[in-house]
């Protein structure tokens, strides 16, 4: 143990030396002592280091993009969402009413702290009426109506 550390300290102390090995046949190994001239040009070392360190951080920050835009990107290929919010208000602190949309289909939804419910089908998107249950012989009920209609029975 003694021997391993004096040869450490011997080469700690020894200075700057590397090593070297000859081409030759003997497979000597010569010491040679670090000149300036052996050293790489600093300026350029750095130059690879900071580059490499951009490299790094740019692929991270792509990533980190890639991750949160996701579902945008997959949208943007054509899968357009069926189930749209169309619109939503606010009738008090905890309670809401909400026009939903999927596909064609409207829907008027009322929101509260004890859950969601159905208030009435509207039209379809595109103009024509939607065939529910809420519609009568003579016609669905106008908007205005249908939503005093349910905040009677509550």
């Amino acid at each position: 143990m003694k021997r391993y550390l004096f040869l450490l300290a011997a080469f700690a102390l020894s200075g700057p030396l590397t090593l070297a090995a000859q081409a030759d046949t003997t497979n000597a190994v010569v010491l040679t002592p670090v000149t300036s001239s052996n050293l790489p040009d600093a300026g350029a070392s750095l130059i690879r280091v900071l580059g490499a360190f951009a490299l790094v951080i740019g692929l991270f920050l792509a990533g980190v993009w890639l991750y949160k835009n996701w579902a945008r990107l997959a949208q943007g290929r054509g899968q357009q969402p069926k189930l749209n919010l169309l619109e939503s208000r606010s009738l008090g602190a905890r309670q809401g009413i909400c026009v939903v949309g999927y596909e064609k289909q409207r829907f008027l939804i009322a929101t509260s702290p004890a859950g969601i419910s159905l208030l009435s089908h509207l039209p379809d998107a595109d103009g024509t009426e939607a065939t529910t249950e809420a519609a009568t012989a003579t016609g669905p009920m106008p908007f205005a109506q249908a939503l005093a209609q349910v905040l009677k029975k509550k």
